[in-house]
């Protein structure tokens, strides 16, 4: 099945303006339940209402308020905040290049892939200049009516990719929690740990990282339509080990004997 872009804009890099496609680079493959009637097993549907009255509110007939922190709502109105929303645009501009992981993993929020929209020779010598100079781009577009920041990288497959940035008021600063206390660690510990870790060095390969709870659950659905029966073993508890010592040397020997 071809892909299909969402959304079509103009990456603007300087005086340079390259037409392109956004594709989504991830979806979401999670297991949606119906709600039933726990009688006749019956959908049921969920409605407003309104607490003193038990009265049956339309939507038609609601508007949205906002929680103050003195517990105050303020009433606000479609065509309120209609008002406040960016102007519609297709540009996707490039501010700046910043070195390749300049950017911490924490502000990487939703990746999209980025295809040409006409001629691709453009878009390509982008990618492979960004490959070669080891930078990455910081770019500002507006998409269904919210201002977006994101990161123009260089996937490994060469398909540029455009990754959406959180903010500054969502990213917690890790000072903030402060470094792990303890008991200094001793040169034996540490030399134990840098065997364990080459040991454990293997190469990344994503298909061996799948959802196990959702492929769970959808045998067990499955097998419960055909009138099977799944029995669940019972989950392994893990021995918390006080001596790091103690723990590092039964690590490193559990995985010479596996290897």
């Amino acid at each position: 099945m071809a892909a299909r872009a969402m959304w079509k804009g103009v990456l603007r890099v300087g005086d340079e303006r390259v037409p392109v496609k956004l594709y989504s680079a991830v979806q979401d493959r999670a297991v949606h339940f119906r709600l039933l009637h726990d009688e006749d097993l019956v959908p049921v549907t969920q409605r407003l209402v309104e607490p003193e009255s038990e009265r049956i509110v339309e939507y038609s007939e609601t508007q949205r308020a906002f929680l103050t922190p003195e517990r105050d709502l303020v009433a606000v109105r479609p065509e309120e905040l209609e008002a406040l929303t960016p102007e519609p645009s297709r540009d996707i501009e490039v501010l700046c290049f910043v070195p390749a992981g300049a950017i911490d993993h924490r502000w990487y929020e939703r990746p999209y892939f980025l295809g040409p929209d006409g001629k691709a020779s453009e878009l390509a010598a982008l990618v492979a200049a960004m490959r070669e100079t080891g930078r990455e781009g910081i770019a500002r577009w507006v998409m269904r009516k919210k201002t977006y920041r994101g990161a123009l990288r260089a996937a490994a497959e060469g398909v540029p990719m455009l990754v959406t940035l959180r903010s500054a008021e969502e990213v917690i600063v890790a000072s903030e929690l402060g470094a792990p206390a303890g008991k200094p660690l001793d040169e034996r510990e540490i030399a134990m740990a840098q065997q364990l870790l080459s040991i454990l060095e293997a190469p990344f390969e994503a298909e061996q990282y799948k959802d196990e709870y959702r492929e769970r659950v959808l045998a067990f659905v499955r097998a419960k339509a055909e009138g099977k029966t799944i029995r669940r073993a019972p989950a392994r508890r893990h021995r918390i080990e006080p001596d790091l010592a103690k723990a590092l040397r039964e690590s490193l020997e559990a995985e010479r004997k596996r290897a």
